[in-house]
């Protein structure tokens, strides 16, 4: 068994990492870290888990030794967090954002001065469709963000192919969970309910995530919507020269690209209800759907992505990306496909 702990417990993505843990056949939560709530039970702050668990959170001083630490807490608490979960298990899987991007100043830039910069090179990106290799025998991994993640993987082929020019617009919208649960009054309901508001016109800290991963130069927006799960990015693209962007091109690169992945899949269907990828169906699962549309007359094009920004976006990226270090299947606790009708 996988012996784990989870800092930041009482959290949105702590709370998803908890109820994939308990359902994960190998893994045994050892830990349920907050602070703030040591001493009550996991189910009075995660009422799904009633009847699966009698855990309670504890005080970061009375964490157990483990196999493995997720830390899904700010990335001011993160960088000093990391070092002392460290201590405690030799795999630390970081969902905070403290430690995704390798450069100082881009940090900087994005995140403010970091306090711990010489860590930043310890830690490999924490995505499985690129990087699985080194995963497997990684001790330091950051997640992604959950819109970069849905960014990346829709932008992969293109980028690697040198199939797009260099600069990529994204419009990213996102559930209301994305605020986290200590979000201040202007994700209250009464305020939220019924709005589209616009949070970040420019300079998204996820546009440095997929500038990053693609080498792409990422201009990005984010708006939230009235939804409580879900991610979804709309990205422009236009052709290289002497490029063709074809939607029977298209589906033939990303299916050949994302052929072995288990939880990507292709969709731009001519028929049905959802014809290009949309999270309300995703909720809960650990897919990321990815469609696009075609312009060849102008040489521009679409791509679409869509994701559950807690599973996919976050707590199941983890997860599966646990099972890569610990030679588990890769699936194994992430079969969940979601819902409909919802």
């Amino acid at each position: 068994m996988i012996r784990a702990g989870v800092y930041g417990a009482s959290g949105y993505i702590g709370g998803e990492l908890l109820r994939l843990l308990l359902g994960h056949p190998e893994v045994d939560i050892v830990s349920a870290v907050s602070g703030r709530l040591a001493g009550r039970r996991v189910d009075t702050v995660h009422p799904n888990l009633r009847g699966s668990t009698d855990l309670l959170f504890c005080e970061p001083s009375d964490v157990a030794d483990c196999d493995v630490i997720f830390t899904a807490v700010s990335p001011a608490v993160a960088s000093d967090l990391v070092p002392e979960a460290g201590a405690k298990a030799q795999v630390v899987i970081d969902l905070s954002g403290g430690f995704r991007l390798r450069d100082p100043e881009l940090h900087a830039r994005y995140y403010g001065e970091h306090p711990r910069p010489e860590l930043l090179q310890e830690f490999v990106t924490g995505w499985p469709e690129r990087y699985r290799k080194e995963l497997a025998g990684a001790d330091r991994i950051a997640m992604p963000g959950c819109m970069a993640n849905a960014a990346t993987l829709a932008l992969h082929p293109l980028a690697a192919e040198g199939l797009i020019r260099n600069d990529v617009s994204i419009d990213g919208r996102v559930g209301s969970s994305g605020s986290g649960v200590s979000a201040d009054a202007m994700n209250l309901h009464a305020e939220r309910s019924g709005a589209m508001r616009v949070f970040k016109p420019q300079r998204h800290r996820h546009e440095a995530e997929v500038a990053q991963a693609t080498g792409l130069t990422a201009r990005m927006s984010a708006t939230g919507v009235e939804a409580v799960r879900g991610v979804q990015v709309l990205i422009r693209v236009t052709a290289a020269d002497g490029v063709t962007l074809g939607e029977r091109e298209l589906r033939k690169l990303y299916r050949a690209y994302y052929a072995d992945e288990p939880f990507i899949r292709i969709v731009t269907q001519k028929r049905g209800l959802y014809r290009l990828p949309e999270p309300k169906i995703l909720s809960g699962s650990n897919y990321c759907d990815i469609g696009f549309s075609t312009d060849p007359d102008d040489g521009t094009a679409v791509l679409i992505a869509a994701l559950d920004n807690l599973v996919k976006g976050g707590a199941g990226n983890a997860v599966q990306t646990m099972n890569i270090r610990f030679g588990r299947p890769e699936t194994l606790g992430l079969g969940f496909t979601g819902l409909h009708p919802v």
